[in-house]
């Protein structure tokens, strides 16, 4: 179970955890995948926990289908353009050419706002906060599994609202209280929540949040999205309201998303040479149970201490797996658990029942720890929150050394196309000079960063506060005034 070494070949690295871990292969049609039980279980943990805040939040779960009508989405001019390369679409069926063809979903705005014109009549049918988890489609000619496939997994919450102040409230409580919690405190990765530049925003939106966050091999994954829409949606489509004046208005729209690719993310952010390393609250087992014994009545006393240990800790909602296949050595097991990021591995064996204590190891490293049986589920509880923290607190450590201040454009130009980082600069708000940074780096603006203030400040005022550099700060690409702080990294 050798894997190449991330420092040596980062993407051949990514590619052999996946396949030998279990967690995903190629599908049949080109840039599709198959997800395996190991990864999709790390999907529905995820998935869970995203879903819990949503509903949390005050949002209800529905299903719209996959097919969308040509006609209805050429109607969309921006979101057309933006997504022509990636639609795919499908044009016969029963054996004959069809009229009007139709859009596999590459997003579901289109069809919603079609749908809520339907719904909205009054300020009275508003808000609408509706979520879906469904599948989308988009063309990839160069695929990567979990980072970038034609079909791909995901939830897109679509909402419609009363004014611009309530939509924008929206789209940064999504964001503060749904993705960043769990991104950061469930997965354990931090990253930087900002602002997306015009060119970087979703197509339509009038503004953009992401959360940036740093891959082991310095670049950049884009973890999630939510966008605030204004009106464009509601006009295109006719999702029209009397309002608490007895006028008329058109209601602002929000979407956002979390998807599989955050499972790529989940890899790059934590593995390391040996594989997976798994934050407890997204790894399928958290602890697994090796038994170790010679004969079949060795086997039978071990074997039914390692159960009672396993439902102890069951009782305690601990994820629990007892590895008692017998064609597979003990030295065997421990590397494939490693592998696939087990938190914590406990072996028992004959001598262990005598000395009533086990072995456990945690795959964070360090040394074998003896914990006597009376003393078992504690141990194991805490050493859960200690994994976690342990986890976090060396993403962290691991962004913070490598986010650079340049002085020049000329060192912030050799750090970026050399892929080290993200550096953090003055930028004066044009795209050409936005432009010039990807033409000469291949690194794009990631973000433009927000403090914790200025997110709090949009979910309670509904207002985008754009602070801006220092007075008098240079942009470090042109050497004019600078209007924003831009995040620049190479990404995937």
């Amino acid at each position: 179970m050798a894997l190449p070494k991330q420092s040596e070949d980062f993407p051949a690295w990514y590619q052999a955890v996946i396949r030998d871990a279990g967690m995903a292969e190629n599908g049949l049609a080109r840039g599709s995948m198959v997800i395996k039980p190991w990864g999709y279980a790390i999907w529905e943990q995820i998935q869970r926990a995203v879903d819990d805040r949503i509903k949390a939040t005050g949002h209800e779960n529905l299903y719209f289908p996959t097919l969308i009508p040509e006609s209805l989405l050429e109607r969309e001019a921006e979101t057309v353009e933006g997504f022509a390369p990636e639609v795919i679409v499908a044009t016969h069926s029963g054996g004959k050419k069809m009229e009007d063809a139709l859009i596999l979903r590459p997003t579901s705005e289109t069809v919603i706002w079609d749908t809520y014109s339907r719904w909205v009549q009054s300020y009275r049918d508003l808000p609408l906060l509706y979520n879906q988890w469904a599948n989308v489609f988009r063309a990839e000619m160069r695929s990567r599994l979990f980072l970038r496939t034609s079909e791909f997994l995901w939830q897109e919450g679509h909402t419609a609202h009363e004014t611009s102040v309530d939509a924008i409230k929206e789209t940064a409580l999504i964001m503060r209280d749904v993705y960043i919690d769990v991104i950061k405190n469930v997965l354990k990765i931090p990253g930087f929540v900002g602002r997306k530049s015009e060119s970087e925003r979703f197509p339509g939106a009038q503004e953009t949040i992401t959360f940036e966050t740093m891959m082991r091999d310095k670049k950049a994954l884009q973890s999630c999205t939510s966008h605030y829409l204004g009106q464009l949606f509601a006009k295109t489509y006719g999702v029209q309201f009397q309002t608490r004046e007895g006028g008329l208005d058109f209601a602002y729209a929000t979407s956002w998303g979390i998807s599989t690719r955050i499972i790529g993310g989940l890899i790059m952010a934590h593995g390391d040479d040996h594989g997976l390393r798994l934050p407890t609250g997204v790894a399928p087992k958290q602890v697994v149970i090796v038994p170790i014994y010679k004969n079949d009545e060795q086997a039978s006393a071990v074997l039914e201490k390692a159960n009672a240990i396993s439902t102890d800790l069951t009782t305690k909602n601990i994820r629990v797996k007892i590895d008692d296949r017998d064609e597979y050595r003990p030295g065997y097991k421990y590397a494939e658990w490693e592998l696939k990021g087990v938190p914590l591995r406990i072996e028992i064996g004959p001598r262990d029942l005598e000395s009533k204590s086990v072995m456990i190891s945690s795959r964070l490293g360090g040394e074998k720890q003896s914990v006597n049986f009376d003393e078992l589920t504690g141990y194991v509880i805490k050493a859960l929150e200690d994994f976690d923290s342990q986890l976090l607190s060396e993403a962290q450590s691991f962004q913070q050394d490598n986010v650079f201040t340049p002085a020049s454009y000329d060192e912030m130009r050799e750090f970026l196309s050399e892929a080290n980082g993200f550096a953090l600069a003055p930028w004066n708000g044009k795209a050409d000079s936005e432009a010039q940074v990807k033409k000469e780096t291949k690194a794009t603006i990631r973000c433009l960063p927000m403090q914790d203030d200025d997110l709090n400040n949009a979910v309670q005022n509904g207002n985008f506060k754009r602070p801006g550099p220092a007075k008098g700060t240079k942009c470090i690409i042109t050497g004019e005034p600078a209007t924003e702080m831009a995040l620049f990294a190479q990404a995937y």
